[in-house]
């Protein structure tokens, strides 16, 4: 029966020296690699100007970005556990209430109605420049599209909320997410094809992509993060009762309606930060409690430190493989987390169907 505790621990220890390994990665991996920014880092007072810049990228631009994948990652790992325990499907995602399509579309209503004059662009260029410009590079613009991005994601699970007429027919729920991410992600499209010059600002979004995360936004994570860790597990009895049926919740004595209304609250808010910091970024909330139980079967309670820790280590990783593969291009590193978690997906289904013959 010590088993699974152990193997739990083993993984919290191995996430853990994971995570403190990505982190000066993270400060290595770039279009400019360590070898050529050390030299400037520690170069003679005649260098003055390259130490800056230098300095410039480790600490206000790569720094930032590790932590930021490895936030938001952290938020989608437990948004993942928090939505299959709910729905009691091993198949849901963060995504699953709609939030995505409603960040989507709060993003293009945002572009289309600041007009055209729209650029995004990031990176660290050779020891040059890295430029952030988004609408002549005024913060207040990005507060504009971070905030439409959330506020589409609240409101969209608010309308699935309406549809389902409250949180008591889980079945009911899961459709009207369905249904209303449908519908919004048609008014996306319909919104981008009257602006076509949002286009490229908004193909950034949709593709996912850590590169425009500050200080400001990784301490915003951070705090989101923590919170609703929480609350989830304040609430892991809720989903371990859920796990054994209703009716064995219910003799639990458990007061479902508003425990379920109290998880959607952290499914929205966690799903809705990290969205609206980084754009869709995909599998990653699916394939970060799936490894854990892989590894570790454990109850809710740690299954949401463990799949949170899980999705951190799994998107820091693959912006660092983003940013390296093609270096100094750079892949958008949600289409990163797509193909391997597809794959990965499919691995799964091919080994459970071969078991099963």
């Amino acid at each position: 029966m010590s088993a699974p505790p152990a193997r739990g621990r083993w993984l919290a220890l191995v996430l853990l020296c994971s995570s403190l390994l990505l982190l000066p990665l993270g400060t290595a991996v770039g279009s400019t690699g360590l070898e050529n920014l050390w030299p400037a880092l520690w170069g003679d007072e005649s260098e003055a100007a390259s130490r800056a810049m230098a300095w410039q990228i480790i600490w206000d631009i790569r720094l930032p970005r590790t932590l930021g994948a490895w936030c938001a990652g952290a938020l989608l790992g437990l948004a993942g556990a928090v939505a299959q325990g709910l729905f009691r499907n091993p198949l849901a995602d963060p995504y699953l209430l709609g939030s995505a399509s409603g960040a989507s579309l709060g993003v293009a209503l945002a572009l289309a109605l600041m007009g055209s004059g729209i650029g995004l662009a990031g990176g660290d260029n050779g020891m040059g420049s890295y430029t952030v410009s988004v609408f002549s590079g005024h913060w207040l613009v990005r507060l504009g599209l971070t905030g439409a991005a959330f506020a589409g994601a609240v409101l969209a699970v608010v309308l699935t909320l309406v549809l389902a007429r409250g949180v008591q027919h889980t079945l009911r729920l899961l459709l009207a997410g369905v249904i209303v991410g449908v519908v919004l992600g048609a008014l996306t499209s319909l919104i981008l094809l009257l602006s076509p010059d949002s286009m490229q600002a908004m193909q950034a979004f949709l593709l996912g992509s850590t590169g425009f995360v500050g200080w400001t936004a990784c301490l915003l994570m951070a705090g989101t993060w923590l919170l609703c860790l929480l609350a989830a597990w304040a609430l892991s009895r809720v989903l371990d009762g859920l796990a054994l049926g209703e009716s064995t919740a219910h003799s639990l004595g458990l007061p479902l309606a508003p425990l379920r209304a109290a998880l959607v609250g952290v499914l929205a808010l966690a799903t809705g930060t990290a969205v609206a910091q980084t754009g869709l970024i995909a599998f990653v909330g699916l394939a970060a409690p799936h490894l854990v139980r892989a590894v570790a079967p454990v109850p809710h309670s740690r299954l949401m430190v463990l799949a949170s820790a899980m999705g951190a280590v799994l998107l820091a990783g693959a912006d660092l493989l983003a940013r390296g593969l093609m270096a100094p291009q750079e892949l958008p590193v949600g289409v990163l987390t797509a193909v391997l978690g597809g794959v990965y997906l499919l691995w799964l289904m091919h080994r459970r169907t071969g078991g099963l013959a």
